[in-house]
């Protein structure tokens, strides 16, 4: 079957007897062009079956209208989800995005950063790798934006970049969820964590730490379970719950929230009775549970949607040499959902 050719702009305006510019114009929505005039023209485009050449007007335009987003694991329901936020508005803008995925490490995350830095996008989305993290390596960051190209990084960020950034209220959030639980005459909460390498790690510990303070009771070390990784914190997360007994848990990721949960109710352990139980999950299954999870929600979709934002105000805005940048770090509010996995007041 022989396929159907395409017509160039040229060929529209001579047959339309119009000029080649009214074409343009009316295909950009151009103001100049009236809406009768618009839609003559964009019906008789589709039926003709013609195809803009995008590479010719980002040429002219310098730029690609692509962005640049790398994510450490895109199997990561949070990661996913600010993803999805990410893609809608950058496309109601008319932005492509290319998505790599750097697997939490610094090695990858240098290779697709240094593969796209070369002309093919306008700017980077970010959120850092574990290793990239743990090593305080930011050089090829640092290149980016030495050389003009805009970054935004989100959840996972380095201070010391100077660039924009969206990020959760992480210390806030953690305080409000472990006042809860003091609120509900928890006295002995346990702290569990398999991300304490990253930023984020830091903020909500420093948050649980904050509340303990606030309310006259000692950090209780022994009740503490800080790790790098999922690696062997299952057994020693058993280990101490049954040795110890607390009478609530706060764990500051969804790895060690779930591993929590599923062992508590395994092993006979009555949840909320026995023990209480928050963290911070973003996935459906936290309200499905039984009893269902009460989680810090991260309003992931916000977060994405927040970063495209900023990434196409940079990306668009009118180069002044003369002034320096300020940047934005904007914090996106995260919501206590309160549910059965913790006492009532």
């Amino acid at each position: 079957m022989k396929m159907k050719s395409k017509a160039t702009l040229k060929e529209l305006a001579k047959e339309l007897g119009v000029s080649t510019s009214t074409v343009s114009k009316a295909l950009s929505n151009s103001p100049e062009i009236s809406e009768q005039t618009k839609i003559k023209i964009k019906e008789f485009a589709q039926l003709k079956n013609y195809k803009p050449n995008s590479i010719a007007k980002n040429l002219k335009n310098q730029r690609s209208y692509t962005i640049g987003v790398v994510l450490p694991n895109i199997l990561n329901p949070f990661f996913a989800k600010v993803f999805s936020g990410i893609e809608l508005y950058a496309n109601e803008k008319g932005y492509n995005l290319i998505t790599c995925t750097s697997n939490e490490s610094l090695e990858k995350e240098k290779q697709m950063i240094e593969m796209l830095d070369n002309g093919a996008i306008d700017g980077f989305i970010l959120a850092l790798a574990e290793e990239t993290q743990k090593e305080n390596d930011f050089a090829h960051i640092y290149n980016v934006i030495r050389h003009g190209t805009p970054v935004v990084l989100f959840d996972r960020i380095a201070e010391e970049l100077k660039c924009d950034k969206v990020i959760v209220d992480d210390f806030d959030s953690a305080v409000n969820a472990t006042q809860y639980l003091i609120d509900t005459n928890c006295k002995k909460i346990a702290l569990f964590s398999t991300i304490n390498n990253l930023s984020v790690g830091d903020l909500r510990q420093n948050g649980y730490k904050e509340a303990l303070l606030k309310n006259n009771i000692n950090f209780d070390e022994s009740i503490s379970l800080l790790m790098d990784s999922d690696i062997g914190f299952d057994e020693k997360m058993s280990k101490l719950i049954l040795d110890k007994k607390p009478d609530a848990i706060f764990a500051i990721d969804e790895y060690a929230v779930v591993t929590a949960m599923k062992f508590c109710l395994k092993n006979g352990l009555h949840v909320p009775d026995d023990v209480s139980i928050i963290g911070f999950a973003d996935g459906l299954w936290s309200r499905r549970m039984t009893p269902s999870l009460s989680t810090i929600s991260q309003h992931a979709p916000e977060i994405g949607q927040k970063t495209a934002e900023l990434i196409i105000k940079r990306i668009e805005e009118i180069p002044d040499s003369e002034s320096e940048k300020i940047f934005e770090t904007a914090v996106i509010k995260t919501e206590l959902r309160k549910r059965d996995s913790v006492r009532k007041l």
